[in-house]
């Protein structure tokens, strides 16, 4: 007998997202449902449904079968999973650190949050600053022809309007920064949110093949 709980997405790799629980604990999204994830905690695994709480402390808050990710509540701190995408994080008494792996293409992405809004990051390292599209800003309620400083940034298609803002608060992990210097560009582009300088300049930064590790000085 088969038991259907909805439309099943099945991890693109043996780990989907990951977050550490606690010292050595590892939490990874395997696969997702309507209202349902099973997620994998320090290689025990666990159907949760939305709202219930793992014995590890583990709260599935949300899943969204469309861009594929589960958020999770650990302590009471937000985190995004999704299949595919591999994010470790260390917190407690040491320096935070978050591992990104390579996605398709060679690019590392991340799943982050400004001003406590979920955003997807595009880590690049030749971007001054972060820097997002207009309609990225409006949904992250920044009302930057108010607030920035007008300018112009060079992009592949010539010059284009941006405004520079200061972002209060940015998260990628357990590593948090207030008072990001950001850049928003009226119109489509850049597509994904980038993660420059602003951000990545105050962290140590070590790559190994596929591997990228964010560590917090």
């Amino acid at each position: 007998m088969r038991i259907h709980f909805g439309k099943i997405l099945l991890a693109l790799s043996l780990l989907g997202a990951a977050h550490c629980v606690g010292a050595a604990s590892k939490l990874s999204l395997q696969a997702l449902f309507k209202d349902r994830a099973i997620i994998v905690i320090d290689g025990t695994r666990r159907v949760l449904k939305t709202g219930d709480t793992s014995p590890e402390g583990v709260k599935l808050v949300e899943t969204d079968t469309r861009e594929e990710t589960a958020t999770v509540a650990i302590d009471g701190k937000p985190q995004v999973l999704r299949l595919g995408v591999v994010v470790a994080a260390t917190p407690g008494g040491g320096r935070s650190q978050v591992t990104l792996y390579a996605g398709g293409g060679g690019h590392f992405t991340a799943d982050g949050f400004i001003n406590d809004v979920p955003v997807r990051f595009l880590v690049d390292t030749g971007a001054t600053s972060i820097a997002m599209n207009s309609q990225v800003a409006a949904r992250l309620g920044i009302d930057y022809k108010r607030t920035g400083k007008q300018g112009v940034s060079q992009t592949a298609s010539g010059l284009v309007r941006m405004y520079g803002v200061k972002l209060a608060k940015v998260q990628v992990g357990e590593i948090t920064m207030h008072n990001v210097d950001a850049g928003i560009i009226e119109g489509n582009f850049p597509t994904e949110t980038l993660l420059g300088m602003s951000f990545l300049g105050h962290l140590d930064m070590k790559r190994e093949g596929e591997k990228l590790e964010l560590r917090q000085r």
